[in-house]
């Protein structure tokens, strides 16, 4: 797609290969810093290792906007063929929680409306954006008639407006709090306890593959939908890791017992948000509860390093239940259908995610849906 001009030095254009992406680097990130919601996975560094790693079938579309030659304006997308349509993606695919237009605060709408029209002439069949906050700049900058935006995750937050020990007793009931230092207690009953926080690079790269290894336990060939611990996945984040290490935004706070990890929690650290990445435990110790007791131990890492607000992200689980105190949901958003067949698809994917709403609705068809459905939900899983 070609460059065009706007009046008062506005000028936007399509970015299509690695290279020309790789020269935003230096601007890109103020951008994301700069964002309600600052999303550490479309920082440049993470989104330009997800585009080797899971770039080979799509054609990247970012489309920018600058100012007398300065970024002021992005909207990091990709088109992937699934099913032999062309489908327009968040660069990230749907591991991009808070993805969303990218603007300069000094800017008007004038860049959200040119960027988001870019967004509707690329060449693909319809849209499927997976991550957009609920009143993300994206969804006001295109008629709903167009994009239709669907609640896909409770995203629970936790604002830490006191300090952490406080919030603690205040969230938690004295009950919970005795069942944490018991679990603690128990642990340390079994050998010697140890926790570790990697944020360097050279502290990272083994907390990362202990990570991987606790993942594969946790789940043991059951669907989870993140693929961070398959061949690809494991490669994608090892380079990744390696990026956010260089701008300090990855952590991995990991419990240990006699110096084997048992428990990880990865997540991130951007403008004084922690995001919840990947969490899991071995199994083996499931009755003492070590996943919770690492979670806590993150929170409270975090929380030493300025942080005042927790992003839980994803959905409703119990013990996000438990600390947070609101929830600020992510949306997937259809529509931009360009094609008869885009439509027709389009059609069918938002018949199938009501459906599925309305089995999880249904006490009766969840366990069905959750356990009976599983192994076609793996099979589906491969190809979308």
């Amino acid at each position: 797609m070609a460059s065009t001009a706007a009046p008062s030095g506005l000028t936007f254009d399509t970015i299509t290969s690695e290279a020309a992406f790789a020269r935003l680097a230096g601007e890109w990130d103020s951008l994301v810093r700069g964002m309600p919601r600052p999303s550490p996975v479309l920082l440049h560094g993470w989104l330009r290792s997800w585009w080797r790693h899971y770039g080979d079938d799509a054609e990247l579309a970012v489309h920018v906007a600058y100012r007398d030659g300065k970024l002021v304006g992005a909207l990091p997308l990709c088109v992937t063929r699934r099913y032999g349509l062309r489908v327009l993606t968040f660069l990230g695919g749907d591991q991009s929680p808070l993805a969303d237009l990218l603007v300069d605060e000094r800017e008007g709408v004038a860049v959200s409306a040119g960027l988001a029209k870019r967004a509707g002439t690329t060449d693909h069949d319809y849209a499927d954006l997976f991550g957009l906050p609920v009143n993300s700049r994206l969804g006001s900058a295109i008629a709903p008639s167009a994009l239709r935006m669907i609640e896909r995750a409770e995203a629970p937050v936790l604002a830490l407006d006191e300090p952490w020990e406080d919030l603690y007793r205040r969230r938690l009931s004295s009950k919970k709090r005795a069942h944490h230092r018991r679990r603690r207690r128990q642990l340390a009953e079994l050998g010697t306890v140890g926790l570790t926080i990697a944020r360097t690079r050279e502290e990272l790269a083994p907390a990362l593959e202990d990570a991987f290894r606790l993942h594969s336990l946790r789940w043991n060939g059951r669907p989870d939908g993140s693929r961070f611990a398959t061949p690809t996945g494991m490669q994608f984040h090892r380079d990744a890791i390696h990026a956010l290490a260089d701008v300090d935004v990855a952590r991995i706070v990991t419990l240990k017992l006699d110096g084997q990890a048992i428990a990880f929690h990865y997540y991130f650290l951007l403008e004084r948000r922690m995001y919840v990445h990947r969490i899991a435990f071995d199994p083996a110790f499931s009755r003492w509860s070590p996943g919770m007791v690492n979670t806590l131990d993150a929170i409270e890492a975090a929380a030493a390093e300025g942080v005042i607000r927790i992003e839980f992200l994803g959905g409703a689980d119990r013990y996000k239940l438990d600390l947070a105190d609101h929830f600020e949901p992510l949306c997937q958003a259809f529509g931009l259908a360009q094609t008869a067949r885009g439509s027709l698809a389009l059609a069918a994917r938002l018949g199938a995610i009501r459906m599925r709403k309305q089995l999880k609705r249904s006490r009766a068809l969840r366990h069905f849906y959750m356990e009976g459905l599983a192994p076609a939900r793996r099979v589906i899983g491969r190809f979308s």
